[in-house]
């Protein structure tokens, strides 16, 4: 059994790891240099920056599982920080301090920016969903879920809907409940752990892939950087690799590239059909990271505070996070009004953001915009999504926008990775 996965992001890695701590001869195949795909490091103006802040939770268990396993301690690695919903002078929900479900539903009760029947009326859609265990007869989308259940302007506009963008990075009215549903399940309603915010003090790189790579050549296998597959073909039972810098057969592939690539890589091999189709009728959605330098006295009150009205949806204060002070990043979920301005438009729309909520401040130092324009497939209702498996026996699919539960989530890169893992060595 040798295995050649196309990919070096979090679905291809995990699916690297746990193929390589099992025995079995791996070869990885990355067209960038540096791992982690739509969660890497980049370098702008002299400084390690992520091509996107990725907002991790307590219940990505399995995400959490592989750092521990590839020698970083998520402890160090990770801020952790109680669940502080805080809509900067709009809108607060925190979890109080008591096993679950206590933690949610006193801490509904003590929201602040919402009157006495949205916060009742917040806490019956809760236990109305947990009593069905979360699980909805037909899917519908987050918007019509939540006139069902009554929802309040206040709760709709400052919790459901950014929650919504953040997670799915889909609009409300597009949405998936079921997917909603799913991660209010495991990320709201597990426990206080599982609520947690985490956000990463390395860059998402050193985070997991680059940990991995060393894991997986520790065990004889390869990750070859700089090193494109140019053509998949199935001759005689295996696969043959063909990649600017190397070829190969291998008895399994798995392609854990953007869904995007994965037509013009696979799409002729035989008994394809089916899976390009659904692949090709994904939409997606874009996500907007703009990073702004100022002096290292400039600090936010928190360092993740989200924004009503404002371009900015959330803005990040890199100094208690990773040490960066000074440096402000403002996220965009979705699309909308901003993907028409430039970036320096952008960029200036989001300083005043900034001074929003930090006083009246000086122009940056510098800014950079980083556009995902396919930042994740679009969680939408009723979307078909790939399975893992393919009517090729040996090729398999991993990534977020493959059969699961979740939404595009790192969690659910790094499941579809496993699951990728499980079947090869089934």
């Amino acid at each position: 059994m040798n295995v050649a996965i196309v990919g070096a992001g979090y679905a291809g890695m995990a699916a690297g790891i746990a193929l390589a701590e099992a025995g079995a001869q791996v070869t990885v195949y990355e067209a960038g240099a540096v791992p982690g795909g739509r969660a890497r490091r980049v370098e702008a103006h002299g400084v390690t920056l992520d091509n996107g802040v990725h907002i991790m939770l307590g219940a990505y268990r399995d995400t959490l599982a592989l750092m521990r396993k590839v020698g970083v301690a998520p402890e160090r690695a990770l801020l952790r920080l109680p669940l502080d919903w805080d809509i900067h002078r709009t809108f607060r929900f925190s979890a109080a301090p008591l096993p679950a479900p206590l933690h949610l539903a006193v801490g509904l009760m003590r929201v602040e920016g919402a009157p006495w029947r949205e916060r009742w009326s917040a806490a019956k859609l809760l236990g109305a969903v947990r009593r069905t265990g979360f699980t909805l007869e037909h899917d519908v989308c987050v918007a019509e879920l939540l006139r069902q259940y009554g929802q309040g302007d206040a709760f709709v506009r400052n919790l459901w809907e950014p929650l919504c963008l953040a997670a799915l990075n889909t609009p409300l009215h597009e949405a998936s409940a079921q997917a909603f549903l799913n991660v209010v399940r495991d990320g709201l309603d597990a426990g206080r752990d599982a609520s947690e915010v985490l956000l990463a003090r390395d860059d998402l790189s050193a985070l997991l892939p680059e940990p991995a790579a060393r894991y997986i050549r520790d065990r004889q296998g390869e990750v070859r950087l700089l090193d494109p597959v140019r053509g998949v073909e199935h001759v005689d039972g295996r696969f043959r690799i063909t990649a600017s810098a190397h070829a190969a057969e291998y008895s399994h592939v798995i392609c854990a590239t953007s869904p995007h690539h994965v037509t013009a890589l696979l799409g002729a091999l035989p008994g394809m059909a089916n899976v390009k189709s659904a692949v090709e009728a994904l939409r997606y959605e874009p996500i907007y990271t703009i990073y702004l330098r100022y002096d290292p006295a400039v600090q936010l009150p928190k360092p993740m505070l989200g924004l009503s009205g404002r371009t900015a949806q959330w803005l990040f204060d890199r100094g208690p996070i990773s040490g960066q002070h000074g440096l402000i990043a403002g996220i965009i979920s979705a699309g909308g009004a901003h993907i028409g301005l430039t970036h320096e438009a952008l960029a200036q729309r989001v300083h005043e953001d900034v001074a929003h909520v930090a006083g009246n401040l000086p122009p940056p130092a510098w800014s950079q915009v980083i556009a995902e324009k396919r930042a994740t497939f679009a969680c939408t209702v009723g979307v078909q999504r790939p399975a893992q498996r393919t009517p090729l026996p040996g090729l398999l699919l991993a990534g977020d926008y493959t059969a699961g539960e979740y939404p595009g989530t790192l969690e659910s890169a790094v499941r579809s990775g496993l699951a990728c893992a499980r079947a090869v060595l089934a």
